[in-house]
């Protein structure tokens, strides 16, 4: 089935619908994906619910309501038939309702997110030209690129004037200091979480700007890559400055903030705050950017003093559920490393396992990690390069030998 007959099935079975419970996955791709469906089905006349979720289980799926899942539910081959699912990860489930890039062929890795597809669902249900710039979070917050579909929908936005693309610092903050505090994407060692020593580059920055009420620019990113390069990847310092977008319908204009915020806010528990903003309330934008602050400084301090698990390599234990993510993708992304890495935390009686792959070593970790969880009675999956699985607290010892064993290099 191709790309667009699967989101116009998605599509013609949602405005069937009078009421939807919704339920997205609590990352800037699953929130601004499940935005993007609910302004839909909010000119369409359809009432809902919008759930913001770490994972969801058929047993979560109760009721005579229609579910609709975003970025969630492609993984899960258990899930009621009639589910509508609008996902990007590797896909397990094989109901009729499931608009997917993997299944038409598509990279869901690369070119198309969760956002881009409920876009596309969108487009199908009347004329959402104006929600193409939810889809940019989707891009940014998983790390893909503009390119296939996510360019078509880019250039749409373009067009329409719903993006206006630039060039400059690609890190979030209110302000230039704030910008530095909180860098996790990329991480910048020895600067990000240093307060002290980000006000001095910035203090001698202005000191070289000839009198002017600015900062040089040009000194202050040399100043923040000498000391960062010692430890922190080419790429990720290349990434400190690029291309920017403004959307010009949202109310946090900066795409790399808006995503910053709503992924804060989802995995910090506060996903309807996330929601909020993607449905262009700014009521509690200050909450959400104090939250988005404080997330951020808990997964600096925690990379910070980040030590292997004894007796292993590239496993990592957290001691916060709500950062296993962000972690992982720290220690493969922007710290120098051969091989997978693997972050846990605990949660009662559970283990949250996130897996990350850095760049130059190929190897498909949804599925490994999918087969893994369910030895352990849990459940796993994900995408080529990036897994998460969840399964019961006492088995996080076979999950991680038999991860290890598996990339023994």
């Amino acid at each position: 089935m191709s790309l667009e007959t699967a989101a116009e099935t998605v599509a013609e079975q949602i405005r069937r619908q009078e009421y939807i419970e919704l339920h997205a996955h609590n990352d800037a791709d699953g929130i601004a994906a499940g935005s993007i469906l609910c302004h839909a089905m909010m000119r369409a006349g359809i009432r809902f619910r919008m759930r913001v979720c770490q994972e969801v289980t058929p047993a979560n799926l109760t009721g005579d309501a229609p579910h609709l899942l975003c970025d969630l539910g492609a993984g899960m081959a258990d899930l009621p038939k009639d589910t509508m699912v609008v996902d990007h990860h590797l896909p397990v489930f094989e109901g009729v309702f499931h608009a997917n890039p993997r299944l038409a062929g598509a990279d869901g890795d690369r070119e198309l997110s969760a956002a881009g597809m409920a876009y596309i669902v969108a487009q199908k249900m009347g004329d959402n030209r104006d929600l193409s710039g939810l889809v940019i979070p989707g891009i940014i917050g998983d790390g893909q690129e503009i390119t296939g579909k996510n360019l078509e929908i880019f250039n749409d936005g373009v067009a329409n004037g719903i993006i206006v693309p630039d060039r400059g610092i690609t890190l979030p903050g209110r302000d230039m200091a704030e910008r530095w505090y909180m860098a996790t994407n990329p991480y910048l060692d020895g600067i990000s979480g240093g307060e002290q020593l980000i006000a001095d580059f910035i203090g001698q920055a202005q000191d070289q700007a000839l009198g002017e009420n600015r900062s040089r620019l040009d000194t202050l990113l040399s100043q923040v890559v000498l000391e960062a390069a010692p430890d922190t990847t080419y790429a990720s310092l290349l990434a400190i400055y690029g291309d920017t977008y403004h959307l010009q319908r949202e109310v946090i204009e900066d795409a790399h903030a808006l995503t910053a915020v709503i992924d804060a806010c989802g995995k910090a528990g506060q996903g309807d705050l996330g929601a909020t903003i993607c449905l262009r309330s700014s009521h509690y934008l200050e909450q959400a950017w104090e939250i988005a602050r404080e997330h951020r400084v808990k997964v600096i301090d925690v990379v910070r003093n980040a030590r292997p698990d004894e007796g292993s390599i590239g496993v990592y234990e957290v001691h916060d559920v709500t950062l296993t993510s962000d972690v992982a993708d720290i220690l493969a992304r922007d710290r120098v490393s051969s091989r997978p890495v693997l972050v846990y935390a605990h949660s009662d009686n559970s283990c949250r396992i996130s897996i990350r792959c850095p760049v130059g070593i190929n190897a498909e970790i949804g599925p490994l990690v999918r087969d893994l969880a369910a030895t352990c009675g849990g459940n796993g999956g994900g995408h080529i390069r990036r897994g998460g699985a969840t399964i019961p607290s006492g088995k996080i010892g076979i999950f991680s030998r038999s991860w290890q064993e598996a990339f023994a290099l």
